[in-house]
């Protein structure tokens, strides 16, 4: 065989080989609380770390950006030879978490929050907490200065970065400032697009699971994100891994399997709700082996993100 193309048939083999791979372990944690991991994150199975950091810790003032918890873990993370994915949160699960900058929530910006409800995991009373205004122009511009202001001080120094959920439940009748399905599903687009745009070097992963207004792709949102991502090098993810649940499998979970190897990643998560669901054929917890074997086998996860509640990490 002609030596040419042996050698670049190699980064294809290569690339196949890595997509066919386990997922990597990655832990799941808020900021403040590496240094309390540590010895989870010194693991040689952990490959890294993802941290979520709210938007008001990251933009103290109107384009007043302080990233110094950023580079404390990034720092930390270095000296342990590990990787860093960072999640900047817009949506919180708390009555009392309002926490974009306070220059956002005045009438300039129609209030920048809207209150939202959450299911927090099996068997469990649903949480308010509030979520940004993205479907508002100006509050999404401040998003995206942010996002530019990160990629001029981490853009290849961390592995990568992520956007929230897309799912939100608010009361419709109540939404502001010109909100609708389909400018939620616009302005969501608007935001990964401008992201991959200006991280050039780091992945950059929009996490799906649900879109308000759709069951079962019934407005074509899921289909055209994954389509989105896809063309646009853009990695896609969840904030669950619950195998095979019947509302996943009606939106997120069959797109992951459509295009399974076809992203530039899929980071998906073991979030403290997630540990709450119950295999309803075992009648028991997922264990360990079942999430990953769905992620692996079904979603096509190159990463997953775990709660350091996991039962696995207190072994």
């Amino acid at each position: 065989m002609n030596i040419r193309l042996i050698a670049s048939a190699i980064p294809l083999l290569l690339a196949h080989s890595a997509l066919a791979a386990a997922p990597q372990n990655y832990l799941y944690t808020s900021s403040g609380e590496l240094e309390t991991h540590r010895s989870l994150l010194e693991r040689q199975d952990i490959h890294g770390v993802q941290i979520v950091y709210s938007w008001k810790q990251l933009e103290t003032a109107k384009e007043v950006y302080d990233f110094a918890d950023i580079e404390r873990d990034l720092a930390q993370v270095n000296t342990l030879h590990k990787k860093l994915f960072i999640q900047i949160q817009d949506r919180f699960f708390e009555a009392k978490a309002r926490n974009i900058p306070a220059y956002l929530q005045t009438p300039a910006y129609g209030g920048g929050l809207v209150a939202q409800t959450d299911n927090p995991g099996e068997g469990k009373a649903p949480a308010t907490g509030w979520v940004a205004m993205q479907w508002n122009p100006d509050v999404r511009e401040r998003y995206q200065k942010l996002l530019t202001a990160l990629a001029a001080k981490f853009d290849g120094k961390i592995a990568g970065i992520n956007l929230p959920e897309t799912a939100i439940d608010i009361d419709m009748k109540k939404a502001k400032n010109g909100f609708t399905c389909d400018n939620y599903f616009a302005a969501t687009l608007d935001n990964i697009q401008f992201a991959r745009k200006t991280f050039q070097h780091s992945h950059v992963v929009q996490y799906v699971n649900f879109w308000p207004c759709e069951w079962d792709n019934d407005h074509q949102y899921m289909s055209r994100l994954f389509a989105v991502a896809q063309q646009n090098h853009i990695g896609l993810g969840g904030p669950d891994i619950v195998p095979y649940k019947q509302a996943q499998m009606k939106n997120a979970y069959p797109f992951f399997h459509q295009y399974k190897g076809k992203l530039d990643l899929v980071a998906m998560a073991i979030q403290e709700p997630t540990l709450t669901y119950t295999n309803p054929k075992t009648h028991k917890k997922f264990t360990r082996e079942e999430f990953t074997d769905f992620a692996e086998s079904y979603l096509g996860a190159n990463i997953i993100f775990w709660s350091t509640q996991s039962p696995w990490l207190k072994q």
